[in-house]
């Protein structure tokens, strides 16, 4: 028996990225681009194939992505950006109502999307989480990329 196993590639070359961030919590979401440009260039992705552009909160990510989903010009996705706990029940429908956006843009594109919308109780959580996470982002969007290239280059056998 031969099975067929198809590793993880973060090579970045070539690949084409759109990256979308919240304003809401501008210092973590910049903290967030930050770790997440830097780790794209680490990984080969060009300058000239990243797109960036910002939203004014969580909430308004999904469509954005889908956007730049149906534009038929990325490869991958990363949504960045920061809800933090406060005294409301507000904090559970950002959070998920943004989570559930994300991932049905992912799954009815085709196109793979890193979710890296921090979730935290408090700034400082965040603060201490966001340039892995965004490099985290980074990641996932590569390895998505190319897992999807390679699985449709096998052509199913």
């Amino acid at each position: 028996m031969s099975i067929r196993e198809l590793e993880p590639d973060l090579a970045g070359k070539g690949l084409r990225v759109g990256v979308v961030q919240s304003r809401f919590n501008e210092d973590i979401g910049e903290g967030l681009r930050a770790g997440c440009l830097a780790e794209l260039a680490r990984l080969g992705v060009a300058e000239g194939d990243i797109t960036f552009t910002t939203v004014p909160g969580a909430l308004e990510l999904p469509l954005a992505l889908q956007a730049m989903a149906q534009s038929g010009r990325f490869d991958a996705l990363a949504a960045l950006g920061a809800v933090i706990r406060g005294e409301t029940y507000h904090f559970e429908i950002v959070s998920n109502e943004s989570a559930r956006g994300i991932t049905d843009v992912q799954l009815n594109s085709g196109i793979p999307i890193a979710n890296a919308v921090l979730t935290t109780e408090n700034d400082d959580q965040a603060l201490v989480r966001m340039a892995q996470k965004g490099a985290e982002a980074a990641q996932a969007a590569i390895e998505m990329a190319n897992l999807l290239k390679a699985v449709k280059a096998t052509g199913g056998k």
